[in-house]
């Protein structure tokens, strides 16, 4: 049986052709010093993040005076119990968070926004993510990915000062990229904008769109053809959500985050002004990515939130559960999750803010970080809830609604592991994030030798690369033999008296470091071109990383603590735990580099899909309805009923 084919509509790119698309949404250069960019060539730079930045005090002042009225309206006017219940937020909760201010958070007070740091945005959303993710979801798609942050860092001033105050104060926004058949691979998108005098005439159909179906205001990626006079390219757009011709066609239901109102959206001949393009023609895909850059790490802080949340009911129930005589917590099988959790929590937490307050300063460049963050963050998130689940045994699996009804206390265990699950796929899979982590890794490896092993370059500059390599490579590699993590003294400001000895996990950090990239560049020098093939090698050196530097940021985040004598000791203590947890992850990823069935797997799968194995399949029936695996994004007239549901 042939394999079903994609909409006829969506345009046909050969895999260079969409890996071109990408590579020119990039940000090209490294205009400023990053922490985790160096961690990847194997320079520990310590200096970039130790001693750990700190946010002015005004900044402070009014971060902490907004959490305060946050905190006060979380918990006398958000029943998250009903949100799950009626899968929909209350209109009168979002009417409450606009009177708060909290769609503006991270709009500047001249446009009637608060201007909280990207710190205090992030410890906001965490806060309203631990009552209902499903709130904290609405109000991340609206300022960290939908109309705001581009038009902060893209827009026009006159489009700041008609779009920005609606914004701050009452106007929901959402980001418009998906479709039906085009997720990650942004070469392939179907969304028209064909540009007709003062107007882009746009068609097409939008899948997944995160606020799209209460939204006021859109923001829309779709393709420019080229024309005299058109650069053409995929470019972004700001849509009034109740133009004539857009239709929410479906509300969009999921196995967790049940408040969410995403939808799916068509646009058939929306007259979208030419003063509302974002940026030039072909600027949408560096606008969407640069937008992300902070954008990513509105999910970390959320799972930070979760961790604390699971901790917290980890200590309760674990003291008062007994079996065997004694609390469950000092049964050790329990302990280790229990140990696992706050440990983890307390890394997330450094991450996340370590990220964030390099993101206000903007004196470094904090691309991988905040990637590694998302990355990090979401999977981190997912297993301690999972763990949570596992350690409440049968009532970890109950829902809370029938815990209460039973007579026990409602604990919304089973509900935070469905919530937290779309983590690892939202504003970028897991998969995707080791991808384009890797690539930013490698960027200084293809600078100065990736014309050696592009097939499209001619002899010419492969020979001018090969010399630039071996230049580069003489000064870099001996680097890679010795470092100050060899030296039993080095990083000594963190072995202080009556606590645990950190300098030794950053001492292993910097060895790793370097380990990490003599690995990276064998395998370059093995595969060559084929490494972009090597998804599964490359998903490890990422994964090295992110432990590398949520060991860095625990260790820096501890020594603030002690320094500012903030529960120095236990965070000492809770770091140490930390990174003797990660070095064990470390080592088994570093194994796994060589050792692993990878192409075992890739066989395997040939195998599966040439369909050598269906035999195995026999023996059930799949209760999947009918229908295609991806629906028809022809465009056209829309014939489903509107949903769209303005929040008024």
């Amino acid at each position: 049986m042939s394999a079903p084919s994609a909409p006829k509509n969506t345009p046909k790119v050969t895999e260079r052709e969409a890996r071109q698309v990408a590579e020119a949404a990039r940000e090209q250069d490294w205009h400023k010093p990053s922490f985790a960019k160096e961690l990847f060539l194997g320079r520990f730079r310590l200096d970039l993040i130790h001693p750990h930045p700190l946010p002015a005090a005004d900044d402070v002042r009014r971060g902490e005076a907004f959490l305060a009225r946050l905190r006060d309206f979380c918990e006398t006017r958000i029943d998250s119990a009903l949100i799950e219940r009626d899968a929909r937020i209350p209109d009168e909760v979002i009417n409450g968070l606009r009177e708060l201010g909290a769609l503006g958070m991270k709009i500047d007070p001249k446009y009637g926004g608060l201007g909280l740091t990207q710190v205090y945005y992030n410890k906001a959303l965490a806060l309203v993510g631990s009552v209902s993710p499903a709130i904290g979801a609405l109000l991340s798609a609206h300022q960290s990915i939908g109309v705001p942050q581009p038009l902060k860092l893209f827009g026009s001033q006159e489009q700041k000062e008609t779009f920005l105050p609606r914004l701050a104060s009452t106007d929901i926004s959402a980001f418009l990229l998906t479709e039906p058949d085009v997720g990650s691979d942004p070469a392939r998108l179907a969304t028209s904008a064909v540009p007709d005098g003062p107007y882009y005439i746009l068609d097409g159909v939008k899948l997944w769109t995160t606020n799209g179906v209460v939204a006021d205001l859109l923001v829309v990626m779709a393709r420019v053809p080229r024309s005299a006079g058109h650069k053409g390219g995929i470019t972004a757009f700001v849509v009034e959500a109740d133009s004539p011709g857009i239709t929410v066609e479906n509300r969009n239901a999921f196995m967790g985050l049940r408040g969410l109102e995403n939808g799916v959206t068509r646009f058939h001949r929306v007259r979208v002004p030419a003063a509302n393009r974002i940026g030039p023609e072909g600027a949408g895909l560096k606008i969407a990515l640069t937008t992300l850059n902070t954008g990513r790490l509105s999910l970390p802080a959320m799972c930070v939130g979760a961790g604390k949340w699971c901790l917290k009911i980890a200590r309760e129930w674990s003291a008062v559960r007994e079996q065997w005589g004694r609390p469950v917590a000092r049964h050790e099988a329990v302990g280790a999750k229990i140990s696992f959790i706050a440990a983890t929590t307390f890394a997330l937490e450094a991450v996340v803010d370590l990220s964030s307050q390099m993101a206000d300063e903007n004196r470094n460049d904090i691309r991988i970080e905040a990637a590694l963050a998302k990355l990090y963050g979401s999977e981190m998130g997912c297993l301690m809830a999972d763990e949570l689940v596992q350690i409440r045994g049968g009532r970890g699996f109950e829902t809370a609604e029938s815990l209460a009804a039973r007579g026990e206390r409602a604990v919304p265990a089973e509900q935070l592991l469905r919530d937290l699950r779309i983590n690892r796929i939202f504003e970028g899979s897991t998969e995707i994030m080791h991808l384009l982590i890797a690539r930013e890794a490698v960027d200084a490896h293809l600078k100065v030798a990736g014309d050696i092993i592009d097939p499209d370059k001619p002899l010419s500059a492969k020979a001018k690369a090969g010399a630039n390599a071996v230049g580069f490579y003489a000064r870099w590699l001996p680097k890679l033999v010795t470092g100050p993590g060899q030296l039993p003294r080095t990083y000594a400001e963190f072995n202080p008296p009556g606590h645990p000895d950190l300098s030794t996990h950053l001492r292993y950090v910097e060895r790793s470091a370097r380990k990490l990239a003599r690995s990276t560049f064998y395998a370059m020098s093995r595969w060559q071109g084929r490494m972009e093939t090597k998804q599964g090698f490359l998903g490890r050196i990422v994964d090295i990383g992110a432990e590398l530097f949520a060991m860095s940021a625990a260790c820096v985040r501890a020594e603030l603590l002690r320094s500012s004598d903030d529960h120095g000791r236990e965070a000492y203590r809770l770091a140490d735990v930390f990174c003797r947890q990660s070095r064990v992850r470390v080592e088994e990823l570093f194994t796994r580099l060589w050792s692993n069935t990878d192409d075992l797997d890739r066989r395997m799968v040939e195998g599966v899909l040439s369909g050598a194995y269906t035999w195995l399949e026999e023996g059930i029936i799949d209760p999947s309805g009918e229908g295609p695996w991806i629906a028809d994004t022809a465009p056209g007239p829309s014939v489903r009923d509107n949903v769209h549901r303005p929040v008024r």
